[in-house]
Parts: structure tokens; sequence; C-alpha cells
């Protein structure tokens, strides 16, 4: 399981909280469980970037499903991301809640 965090170019810009943006982003990772791309437990949108706690399957790298997600919402949603992102792999329990509790409550910070 990782935490993942992506943001966009710049910050403070709002390109991911307009419904059809943020329609398409869920219908894009819904896609991509169904494909076993990739294993969503949560994802969030903020204005200016997003978080995920998602699992991959060992036959997919990474750095590959992100980015080729990535360029989707770059080429249909005209989404301006930053080159990369990060990612933190959770080794515990308490780890997933913990990274699960703070993505929660990042609207509300």
């Amino acid at each position: 399981m990782y935490f993942i965090t992506i943001c966009c170019d710049p910050r403070g810009r709002n390109q991911l909280c307009y419904a059809k943006i943020a329609n398409a982003l869920f219908e894009s990772v819904a896609f991509r469980n169904q494909r076993n791309e990739w294993w969503t437990c949560l994802f969030l949108l903020m204005p200016d970037h997003l978080h995920m706690l998602v699992s991959f399957p060992p036959s997919k790298d990474m750095q590959s499903v992100v980015s080729l997600w990535k360029h989707y919402g770059a080429a249909k949603l005209r989404i301006v991301w930053q080159r990369d992102f990060f990612d933190h792999r959770l080794r515990s329990e308490e780890s997933f809640g913990d990274k699960a509790n703070y993505i929660l409550q990042n609207p509300v910070r």
C-alpha cells in the first residue's frame, strides 16, 4: 500500500475541484480499479493536489501506472501536473490508519 500525493502546477490554483474534472478523475480511478491496474482504497481531491492510498499488482510498475494516469489528466482534462509525485510505502496497519486520517482531515485543515 502506498500513500501518494500528486500536485498541480502551479500550486495554489484550483484545477481539480470542478464538477466535470472531479467526476472524470473519479471515473478514471474506478476504471483503473476495474482493470486491476491499481487498487485504490482512498482518493481525495483538493483544489491543487490530490492524495490517494493505493496498491499495485506485482506485474505493474507504480511509476508507469501513475504516469499514464497523469498523462490522461493532462491530455483529456487539461490538468497541468508537477513533473513527479510523492510516494510513501506504508509498512503497518497503524501507518495506514494515520495516513487515511491525514487524508480525510486535509480538507478540514
